[in-house]
């Protein structure tokens, strides 16, 4: 079963697709929300058009004593916009019911979530390893994935033995990881 899925409203274009949709000034941004309501903020605002990011994996759960796969956010109490943000549609975003923040100072002044965080986790969920989350590590070595589905992909490695490791991605700005199982003989320092 594949470990990893995903909530993104905007098709996948290839970078050189000249009918694909240029959005200008748009940057990825991290709202916080209340526990358990990232869906509800996610289906908000995609009706008021915004462009949003629910990265989510597969966990085993406990329910009435069956053990059954359910989805559950990568990094619970978040997901990521991609917009432009001027006043107008920070004020917008703010008005969604369950969220608690847009991470940042103030409208003027948000944190922005860089590209490449979002590319790695996007490049897990499409490589289809499974996934689980991890600890955020300040510490370690930063190594690159040298072949396979994740090739070119950067994060900290954890060994667990002498040939798999676990490939700790993470979002600074949210303080937050996921880990995925990977072989140490495909990784390079970075």
């Amino acid at each position: 079963m594949s470990g990893t899925r995903s909530t993104l409203e905007e098709p996948r274009w290839a970078a050189d697709d000249p009918v694909r949709p240029q959005i200008t000034g748009a940057r990825w941004y991290a709202l916080w929300t209340r526990s358990h309501c990232e869906q509800l903020v996610h289906d908000q605002l995609a009706a008021r058009g915004f462009s949003l990011f629910i990265p989510k994996i597969d966990v085993w759960s406990r329910r009435a004593g069956q053990r059954r796969l359910i989805q559950t956010p990568m990094f619970p109490g978040y997901l990521f916009l991609h917009h432009a943000l001027d006043k107008h549609s920070d004020t917008e975003v703010r008005k969604a019911r369950g969220l608690m923040a847009i991470l940042g100072e103030s409208w003027t002044c948000r944190a922005v979530v860089p590209d490449e965080d979002i590319e790695a986790i996007q490049r897990l969920l499409h490589s289809g390893l499974p996934a689980r989350p991890h600890p955020y590590l300040r510490e370690g070595q930063r190594v690159r994935i040298t072949r396979g589905p994740m090739a070119d992909v950067e994060g900290i490695l954890v060994r667990s033995n002498s040939r798999k490791g676990l490939l700790v991605i993470s979002v600074a700005l949210l303080r937050r990881s996921v880990a995925v199982e990977v072989d140490c003989t495909m990784v390079t320092a970075a």
